[in-house]
């Protein structure tokens, strides 16, 4: 019985918890650190950011943002999800320095808003989208890293592909192919290769992250092709003097530019919020101790990070789930971890940063290919179809529109798509749409909440306030039986208040009923369900 206390007994927090479990998130955040060195390299330079400023981002993510987070196990830096945003940015100010500097300007403004969307509890922010409009959103920024990098992965020049979108960029692929760096396409294609196989290696080998035995091939293979004397500049990183870099790097001079300027603050402020938030719900599930994060703090501290980043001349960061995963899968007990992963960072730049430029750009390409991959993989597309055909046109039409035109654009068609699904098909009153009538009774032990007329995305706000007030270590009945339709996005939302309340620890336990008479649109136990007209409640 001491043996099971002793593995539910929560890791203390603050300098009480780095004496406590100081080895175990140091050895985590070294892991983490060799994972984010290249990727936030190769996410700055995809970015058109300087390089360095990838790894400015990962140091005030860690050492800064470790102290105010919300998070316990989160790792806060760059994030692959962004670049669509900020290249956009540097491209539409400019491009180039300039670019970069007034894009800066965007990003600070951004940070204050996310700090503001904490302050005023707006940590639930997430939960008024559509999910498959989310998983579509980030399946078209996965197809548009892998369009900017194929041409970076076959080392052609850089000004072949200035000013092409996603789809020009897919269209001139056979080009690109003709012009290819044949030395420097071997080295980004075993890089590539190295990436895909490692996840289905079964030896102890596997214990080395993917991205650091691409640098442990690319970098003796960049050396021994003599990539510094027989390749263009482009073909290596190049990162620069990391005291020289970090001044005030911002100007807000592109606010003359209104419309743009709106544009980027409120992409940055909300898709970087959206993905922060997504990652910081993820990892509590993963949490061994199930410890449920301040998302509001949590929002705050990352909008602090993101102002001090923009001022530096950092990219934006965020919670970064594959960072995070890794550093739950190490064995990371506390915020440390995210704390140590930035000081490694640190350290690293200040006495191994000549290392650094002897990677080969095709090496980094290969590890964003890799991530695109993984955003937009056939799977998704599986799985959406497998919820409903609707959830599937909606995450279409999401990929079609961000890659037409941008994030937003894509993201607001999926909610109109969505919107106008449940008006035509799913029968609901459109008054509904927007406010759920929801009855909560309680008695000794048990608390009933009743859901009137539908339960979908636009109105679950509504809903979640009323279970956020519900006190630990009830039996909780969610009463469906008045709905005439609940969507996709508020099955899976009660199902993670359900994992959420009853993983508090008090005895409480979560049943959904009156769902028996709703049909469901596919065989997904997550599917939109909707009531036959004739049982509709008068």
């Amino acid at each position: 019985m001491s043996k099971v206390k002793e593995k539910l007994k929560l890791p203390l927090d603050g300098l009480a918890g780095l004496k406590e479990n100081w080895s175990t998130d140091a050895i985590s955040g070294f892991i983490v650190f060799l994972l984010a060195l290249p990727l936030s390299l190769g996410i700055a330079k995809a970015s058109e950011f300087p390089p360095i400023m990838g790894l400015v981002s990962a140091i005030i993510g860690g050492i800064v943002v470790s102290f105010l987070m919300g998070a316990r196990l989160t790792i806060k830096g760059p994030a692959a999800g962004l670049i669509v945003i900020v290249a956009g940015a540097v491209g539409e100010f400019g491009g180039g320095e300039q670019g970069w500097h007034l894009a800066l300007g965007a990003m600070v403004i951004a940070g204050i808003i996310q700090i503001l969307f904490g302050v005023l509890k707006l940590g639930k922010l997430a939960d008024f989208f559509p999910l498959s409009a989310i998983h579509g959103m980030l399946a078209a920024i996965g197809l548009i890293i892998i369009a900017k990098q194929i041409p970076v992965l076959l080392d052609v020049d850089p000004a072949m592909t200035k000013g092409k979108g996603p789809f020009a960029l897919l269209g001139h692929i056979p080009d690109f192919l003709m012009h290819l760096d044949p030395k420097a396409t071997i080295v980004g294609a075993v890089s590539l290769f190295i990436m895909l196989i490692w996840p289905f290696i079964n030896h102890p080998i596997k214990k080395i992250p993917a991205p650091l035995m691409v640098l442990i091939f690319s970098i003796p293979a960049e050396l021994l092709l003599d990539f510094q004397h027989t390749e263009p500049a482009y073909a290596l990183v190049h990162l620069g003097n990391l005291m020289e870099s970090i001044k005030v790097n911002v100007d807000f001079s592109g606010f003359a530019q209104t419309s743009l300027f709106i544009k980027y603050v409120v992409m940055f402020a909300l898709v970087g919020s959206l993905e922060s938030l997504l990652t910081v719900k993820a990892i509590d599930i993963l949490d061994p101790y199930k410890r449920k994060s301040n998302a509001n703090k949590d929002l705050i501290a990352v909008g602090i990070g993101n102002t001090i980043a923009a001022v530096l001349g950092g990219l934006p960061m965020i919670s970064e789930v594959a960072r995070s995963s890794a550093n739950v899968a190490n064995g990371a007990k506390t915020r440390w971890a995210n704390f140590f992963h930035g000081f490694f960072i640190l350290g690293f730049v200040l006495l191994a940063s000549h290392l650094i430029e002897l990677i080969p750009n095709t090496a980094l390409a290969a590890m964003l290919i890799t991530v695109g991959i993984r955003l937009a993989h056939p799977r998704e597309f599986v799985q959406t179809f497998k919820i409903g055909k609707e959830q599937l046109a909606i995450f279409l039409v999401t990929i079609f529109f961000t890659l037409f035109e941008d994030l937003l654009v894509g993201i607001a068609a999926g909610i109109a798509v969505e919107i106008i699904n449940h008006i035509i098909s799913g029968g609901a009153p459109v008054r509904s749409l927007f406010k759920a009538p929801v009855q909560v009774s309680f008695t000794e032990d048990t608390y009933v909440v009743e859901i009137d007329k539908s339960a979908v995305f636009t109105n679950y706000l509504g809903i979640k306030s009323k279970l956020d007030a519900i006190p630990p270590g009830f039996k909780v009945f969610i009463d469906l039986k008045n709905t005439q339709l609940i969507d996709h996005s508020v099955m899976e939302n009660l199902e993670h208040f359900q994992h959420d309340y009853e993983n508090l620890g008090d005895g409480g336990s979560v049943e959904i009923i009156g769902i028996a008479d709703h049909k469901p649109v596919s065989s997904h136990k997550l599917a939109a369900r909707k009531k036959p007209k004739l049982a509709t409640v008068a």
